[in-house]
């Protein structure tokens, strides 16, 4: 057994509770693969007590297997809005305020596309939208009016509202539904057949389940957005959403190292990927990594020591993660249902931080 199965292994068994039902591991050196590894079954559990799915029910989790990416749709997201940033339609410094009118009054006058993508703009990390509004309309409005809770630029507060709004930028900006830029813009260009938003049935089946949710009326959760907030807006939003494999998301990020480019496809500017994955926090700003637009730097928390000084990229709540070692010509893809099947049973950073130090080591 490889170490790095093991150690994936090692989580499916976990201790008191398995840290996950499914994993893959995807590690790339120079765009070839050096080890791919999948382990546990798609769905284990039929409720949030831990009720066991029958054995001979359970789908085993393949490479191919879809999974919720949570908060890596971020990547995503800014992505998109580099591209336009490439065509001239918008800029990195200019107000947002030219195009959402409600970013036109105080302090708000000053957030800046580079303050949503650095999380630095002043917006709180969080709003309960699914249980403060009572639709759709009324909470898009709820993200676009969110009081300020720091100055911009000033601090560094990760913010998923950052990012809904970063999300509703883009389409202001195009006039486009996200999910349509993500493909038209990301996802065709790269060939990543496997991630979008709202898995149709064919994909849905091939997801791992994620968690139950009968507060929300919705059960367990295969397919349909773990993110309350991101569910709340439909499940296109642009903070999380995303579903795709570990191949996917692996090209995602050898686009990335390779300065915006993979196979003659060009979907962003090598300048751009530079200032991208370039620090921008102010030095008296330190939440104990940096941070560029849109990706984490240098992060040992998930990333492991050895990775962290050359390294960028992001997790998502579910339990996934994908990191960039451009130095080491290396991309590592981690994907797991780690809230399967509730949220507070598991914690996977070590999980992460392994993987991240045995592929440096490869």
């Amino acid at each position: 057994m490889s170490r790095l199965k093991a150690t994936l292994v090692r989580g499916l068994e976990g201790g008191h509770r398995p840290l996950y039902s499914a994993a893959v591991a995807l590690i790339q050196r120079d765009g070839h693969p050096t080890d791919l590894v999948t382990v546990g079954h798609l769905s284990r559990y039929a409720d949030a007590d831990g009720a066991l799915v029958a054995a001979e029910s359970r789908q085993p989790a393949l490479a191919s297997t879809i999974f919720d990416l949570a908060s890596m749709t971020k990547l995503f997201t800014t992505a998109v809005l580099l591209t336009l940033v490439d065509e001239g339609r918008t800029s990195l410094d200019e107000p947002i305020a030219g195009w959402l009118p409600t970013f036109g009054d105080g302090e708000r006058r000053r957030i800046t596309l580079r303050h949503l993508l650095t999380h630095t703009s002043g917006l709180p990390a969080l709003l309960q939208l699914w249980t403060d509004w009572p639709d759709q309309a009324s909470r898009v409005r709820a993200v676009l009016r969110t009081p300020l809770v720091n100055r911009p630029g000033e601090s560094f507060e990760y913010s998923c509202v950052g990012f809904l709004v970063a999300g509703l930028l883009a389409e202001r900006i195009t006039g486009r539904r996200l999910p349509d830029l993500v493909q038209e813009r990301v996802c065709r260009p790269l060939g990543l057949t496997d991630t979008g938003f709202l898995p149709g049935p064919a994909r849905a089946a091939r997801a791992a389940a994620t968690e139950h949710q009968p507060h929300l009326g919705r059960g367990m959760l295969r397919g349909s957005v773990h993110d309350e907030n991101s569910w709340s807006l439909g499940g296109t939003a642009g903070n999380a959403g995303l579903f795709g494999t570990a191949a996917d998301v692996a090209r995602f990020g050898q686009m990335l190292r390779q300065g915006g480019a993979v196979d003659g496809v060009r979907v962003l500017r090598p300048d751009t990927v530079a200032e991208m994955t370039r620090d921008h926090l102010p030095p008296a700003v330190d939440p104990g990594f940096r941070h560029g637009l849109g990706v984490r730097i240098g992060d040992p928390h998930w990333m492991g020591t050895r990775a962290a000084a050359g390294a960028f990229g992001h997790t998502g709540f579910t339990g996934t993660a994908l990191l960039v070692d451009p130095g080491r010509d290396l991309v590592a893809v981690l994907l797991t249902n780690r809230v399967h099947p509730r949220r507070e049973w598991s914690d996977i950073a070590e999980i992460r931080r392994a993987v991240a130090e045995l592929a440096v080591g490869t």
